[in-house]
């Protein structure tokens, strides 16, 4: 059956609207993803270039509507590796070791999104780990979980609540979700507040900085200056991020970074 022209026209017009909306799925300033490393990054192995690679562990919406799934890859590539090297000589003052790394893009379902981001806060595994499982103990048969930087989440109510029992998120669609925070971390860089819901993953609202790094001087979240680039320093040991740590990522800059297939 062919179609009146007017008809025509009309299907033509919606069809090529919706083609040309589609290419502009974006990540929105503010925007949190929250990701686990895949595998450890160490300055004693790691050279200029390798890659690092990480994937998102709760579902993010994008500018347009579109829901970036759990499990989506971020990779990146290390920027900077010295090694700790330690100094016998008496009274030396140890050389620090550096490990600086750059977040390149996120890709899911054949779409790469390049990234412009900083890294509002980051956890060691063991961190991750206890963030995870209720505290032993009988005083609290609802099986909380404190959320990296102190939220607490009981799995039968959908509130999350702040150390001083205010609502600053909820659990939902298999994930917390808050409105960013704003404070100041260990690192030189202050975390801001958002006006709308963002996906957090094991943080709290108001997580900012490093959590469980010992030895670790956070050198820059990649908010300003070199944007993206995450940078760790430590006089005691050589500089690592290990498998199974966890970062909160927040997007940075005007919003243009348009998707490509």
């Amino acid at each position: 059956m062919k179609l009146p022209v007017f008809t025509a026209i009309a299907v033509f017009s919606a069809s090529f609207a919706m083609a040309q909306a589609s290419p502009a799925t974006l990540l929105s300033p503010g925007t949190t993803l929250p990701i686990q490393f895949e595998r450890s990054i160490d300055t004693n192995h790691s050279h200029t270039g390798d890659t690092v690679s990480a994937k998102t562990t709760q579902q993010v919406r994008l500018a347009n509507g579109e829901i970036l799934p759990a499990g989506a890859h971020v990779t990146g590539h290390v920027v900077t590796s010295n090694a700790f090297t330690f100094d016998k000589t008496p009274y030396a003052k140890q050389p620090v070791s550096t490990l600086a790394i750059h977040f390149d893009s996120i890709e899911s379902k054949g779409k790469t999104l390049p990234l412009q981001v900083y890294v509002r806060a980051m956890a060691d595994p063991v961190t991750v780990w206890d963030a995870q499982r209720p505290k032993a103990t009988d005083m609290d048969p609802l099986s909380t979980t404190t959320q990296i930087g102190g939220d607490q989440v009981v799995p039968s109510q959908s509130e999350v609540t702040s150390r001083d029992g205010d609502t600053v998120g909820y659990r939902k669609r298999g994930g917390v979700y808050a409105h960013l925070i704003s404070t100041s971390g260990n690192g030189p860089e202050n975390c801001d507040a958002s006006d709308t819901e963002q996906s957090m993953g094991l943080f709290s609202a108001s997580a900012c900085g490093l959590y469980g790094f010992t030895d670790v001087t956070l050198l820059s979240a990649g908010k300003t200056g070199e944007v993206s680039t995450l940078a760790l320093a430590s006089r005691r040991r050589s500089a690592k991020i290990w498998a199974k740590s966890a970062a909160l990522l927040e997007v940075v800059g005007d919003g243009s970074n348009a998707v490509t297939q």
